[in-house]
């Protein structure tokens, strides 16, 4: 998903793509239905060294808040940051009473003091980011040998059948939409981040996720392709069209191959 090159990215240029979509106009259905990893994510990011006890973790583009939320149980102490005005509300209600500190910046704007952060970590987000911007900034947060961690976990069309039709429907009404097509793949690092961390390790597997029709249509809904780039008309058709489709090809309950995928980086010294 989310396919980045070239001069434009959903028919924006690349600097406006950065702050081309209002998060908020999803944020309840983002809160309902996007907490979707498994257990085996979260483990392999703490194997990895990320949200150990005592750490303290910076979640950039935390939306509402899922990556906390689910890292808690390993004793990390998490700030979540995000330039959406409605996520950042819909993670402070699902998280309260956590201790998880939320804050509404973008991530370039992020104004903590230096080695506030023993890591840092972005799940689905990093091609919004301006790198140029932003590296210099973690490097400044971050402690001597912080670890920086990049995650990506999408669906995989070209394997499963359900995915792939539903992924069509959204194009049928938003043809500009980049972020599909998704494959097997690292994640992309830019050359911004290298010239100021290394990488450590790489890791992927395929994880089949489970949903009920309500859920999938949900999940699609918040997603880039649909309620925070369609017109309100084009969303009413995308919505009725593909509930029809789910009802005539999926079961109540069924499960969406996806990938996921980790890069995890260490700070030069």
């Amino acid at each position: 998903m989310n396919n980045i090159s070239g001069d434009k990215i959903d028919g924006f240029k690349t600097e406006e793509f950065r702050t081309a979509f209002d998060w908020s106009k999803t944020s309840g259905d983002y809160a309902k239905y996007r907490d979707i990893y498994p257990a085996e994510f979260y483990e392999s990011l703490h194997s990895f060294g990320i949200g150990t006890a005592g750490q303290r973790v910076l979640d950039l583009g935390t939306g509402t808040g899922v990556l906390p939320r689910n890292m808690l149980q390993f004793g990390g102490k998490w700030t979540g940051s995000d330039i959406s005005g409605g996520q950042i509300e819909q993670a402070k209600k699902l998280s309260a009473g956590t201790g998880i500190n939320f804050i509404r910046t973008a991530a370039e704007d992020i104004d903590l003091p230096d080695g506030s952060f023993d890591a840092v970590t972005a799940c689905q987000c990093f091609w919004y980011f301006d790198a140029k911007t932003l590296v210099p900034k973690l490097d400044r947060l971050l402690v001597s040998g912080g670890k920086l961690a990049v995650m990506e976990m999408a669906w995989l069309p070209f394997d499963d059948e359900l995915a792939g039709a539903c992924e069509r429907l959204i194009l049928k009404y938003n043809p500009k939409w980049t972020g599909c097509g998704y494959t097997r793949r690292e994640v992309h690092i830019p050359d911004e981040v290298l010239e100021r961390f290394d990488i450590v390790k790489r890791e992927g597997f395929d994880v089949n996720v489970p949903f009920t029709r309500q859920s999938w249509h949900g999940r699609l809904k918040a997603c880039r392709g649909t309620a925070v780039s369609m017109t309100p008309e084009q969303l009413a058709a995308w919505e009725r069209d593909d509930m029809a489709l789910l009802e005539e090809k999926a079961p109540e309950q069924f499960t969406i191959l996806h990938h996921a995928a980790f890069c995890i980086l260490e700070k030069k010294q």
